[in-house]
């Protein structure tokens, strides 16, 4: 081999180095593509607030039971008990329950007419003889009613 077609000691450690700083991106790049909240220039992580049609009860029961949970832990400091609201099914001869505020979703259970059921919090969905106003049950499963065959009995619920 001539010496000219030899690459020199400089060129092949520039290619050493190069061919080493490829494969450390391409192997850190599967971490940084899978991370689910990226962070901006200020260091804030971007979330997306859930459409009305995402607010299913299983995932409002998940973030209940992890404050809940928040909660026992940091029990040194107290807090104001959450309010509780009541209502009572005037639907005859039972209200159907939802896994989420639409008409169409998957039924996942009843309550019959005159029950007195615990109600979480409201929000708005499906129109249901006028009324768009659901809320959130939490008897024995967490399941979405709507409102306009629950009658409050005292104050209104707060909205998820």
């Amino acid at each position: 081999m001539s010496p000219l077609s030899r690459p020199s000691r400089f060129r092949r450690i520039g290619l050493c180095v190069a061919t080493g700083a490829l494969a450390a991106v391409t192997a850190a790049a599967p971490a940084l593509a899978a991370d689910p909240h990226p962070v901006d220039h200020r260091g804030e992580a971007h979330t997306s607030a859930p459409a009305s049609d995402e607010l299913s009860a299983s995932a409002l029961q998940r973030e209940h039971e992890a404050r809940q949970e928040a909660q026992t832990q940091n029990q040194a400091k107290p807090q104001a008990p959450r309010k509780t609201y009541k209502g009572r099914v005037i639907a005859s001869p039972y209200l159907l329950l939802r896994d989420k505020p639409t008409r169409s979703s998957k039924v996942v259970g009843s309550v019959e007419y005159g029950t007195v059921v615990n109600i979480f919090c409201k929000t708005t969905g499906d129109n249901v003889d006028g009324n768009n106003r659901w809320y959130l049950l939490t008897d024995g499963t967490w399941a979405w009613g709507s409102a306009r065959y629950i009658e409050n009995i005292g104050a209104a619920p707060r909205f998820c």
